[in-house]
């Protein structure tokens, strides 16, 4: 769970983190699907925000839709489930006196509802986060590597190699928040040089990483 107010002239970029998230702001819930760049809200007015991010690869058990349908967009829940049942659930929050709280009711009351997520999920996240080849994670998974990446996109938006990268940018920021050098970052995350972490933190966060600190 996670609450957040957005003033007008915020700045700060969502960036990408493998994850999904079941968000709420008054009179609307909606789904932020998986990222592959930096993403920057627009309020126009100081706007309330309270989100429920779920673990990489497991929200689409939950939505009941592929996750490539929603990489880099953010959609109504309307779109996703029933528009009555939505309408019913977007009230019942607003109505709330804590939101993030009742946000997370509906999110639970939710899963109980449906399947949980596939096991290999946690295994092929787990193996990309320690820096494992692509080819390594399926074989562990039993899978050839066109297997898991057909699999990988329905479950996280994108093909294992896209999630390995944006695994290993999230590394490198937290690496790089506790003070670790640029250069001793860049080693400890996996990239092959300072160069090549400055290049993906640009491509995938759309900033140098001195300025995504500085935010």
């Amino acid at each position: 769970m996670w609450t957040r107010t957005a003033v007008p002239g915020d700045s700060a970029p969502v960036l990408p983190d493998g994850c999904m998230d079941l968000l709420w702001t008054e009179g609307r819930l909606f789904v932020a699907g998986p990222d592959t760049r930096a993403y920057v809200s627009d309020a126009s007015a100081v706007t309330r925000f309270a989100g429920v991010r779920f673990f990489p690869g497991t929200a689409p058990a939950y939505l009941g839709v592929p996750a490539h349908e929603l990489r880099d967009q953010r959609v109504d829940l309307a779109d996703l489930w029933s528009a009555e049942d939505v309408r019913r659930l977007t009230e019942r929050v607003d109505a709330a006196t804590d939101p993030a709280a009742a946000l997370e009711a509906v999110a639970l009351a939710r899963a109980g509802d449906v399947d949980p997520p596939d096991p290999w999920v946690r295994s092929a996240v787990a193996g990309l986060s320690a820096g494992h080849s692509v080819a390594s994670v399926a074989d562990a998974v039993g899978w050839s590597e066109r297997q898991l990446h057909r699999r990988a996109r329905d479950a996280f938006g994108y093909g294992p190699k896209t999630l390995a990268r944006v695994l290993r940018l999230q590394r490198a920021l937290g690496l790089a928040r506790d003070g670790v050098p640029p250069a001793d970052t860049a080693a400890r995350a996996g990239f092959a040089d300072q160069a090549h972490l400055a290049r993906d933190v640009r491509e995938l966060a759309g900033a140098p990483l001195g300025e995504l600190l500085r935010r």
